[in-house]
């Protein structure tokens, strides 16, 4: 687990935004360490008290802060190479952030990939590029795979003029809703909200794959990579700036 506490200890928990009545930074810190070196059950529930009382989640509020995206690699490469106890609690993390991020719309973190998303889109994708660790961790494994379809992103690769809208070719990550949800464009640093996309043909359930969505009242420009799409209804309404 020496990777594992590197990564840790080059963050700078104090230096992660949350609110400050119930994000302690220590805590994040500390338990994640505790959680990588633990080796039985009880250290593994200590670790994870911390972290679930102010360092990545507050439980009893039902908080999560962007320090649980940031921990995400950790709790991940935890669940995997850690002692067993330490990767049921690292999964066990996860629920609790997600569940807690769904309920939470006004949360949003930088990423990679866009600057301003939605923590509980943040924290699905980190749990899809643990797809594979997840299907094989039986029920619990399985469940936060399908919680985290739930939170659909599509990078756009080229988008064309399609009648009347634009047609965008691209990598669907998650499962696309039926019908014609509305969704987020996050490009160039603002977002912009989406009234109606279309899927035009269907990806794979999980992990990402080529697909192709019809959007109305936008221009093919404003849809040109690297644009990426989320659900509107993760958001508390998109703005832009």
């Amino acid at each position: 687990m020496r990777e594992v506490l590197e990564a840790i200890e080059a963050v700078d928990w104090d230096d992660l935004p949350g609110p400050s009545d119930l994000y302690d930074p220590a805590r994040a810190a500390t338990g994640l360490r505790a959680l990588a070196t633990a080796t039985g059950l009880v250290p593994a529930a200590d670790a994870g008290s911390l972290l679930a009382g102010g360092g990545l989640v507050h439980d009893h509020s039902g908080t999560v802060f962007p320090a649980a995206v940031v921990a995400a690699p950790c709790l991940l490469a935890i669940a995997r190479h850690g002692h067993p106890e330490a990767g049921a609690t690292a999964l066990g993390l996860f629920d609790d952030a997600l569940a807690f991020a769904t309920r939470d719309g006004s949360t949003r973190v930088a990423t990679p990939y866009a600057e301003a998303v939605p923590i509980c889109c943040a924290l699905a994708d980190h749990l899809r590029g643990g797809a594979d660790l997840l299907a094989a961790r039986g029920r619990e494994g399985k469940r936060l795979l399908a919680d985290a379809a739930e939170h659909w992103r599509f990078d756009v690769q080229e988008a064309v003029v399609e009648g009347e809208g634009v047609a965008a070719f691209g990598i669907l990550a998650g499962r696309f809703p039926d019908g014609t949800p509305a969704a987020e464009l996050h490009r160039a640093g603002r977002v912009a909200p989406l009234e109606r996309v279309v899927l035009h043909y269907p990806p794979e359930v999980y992990g990402g794959s080529d697909a192709c969505l019809s959007v109305d009242g936008v221009r093919p420009d404003e849809l040109a990579p690297p644009a990426v799409l989320f659900p509107a209804r993760c958001g508390p309404g998109p703005t832009a700036g």
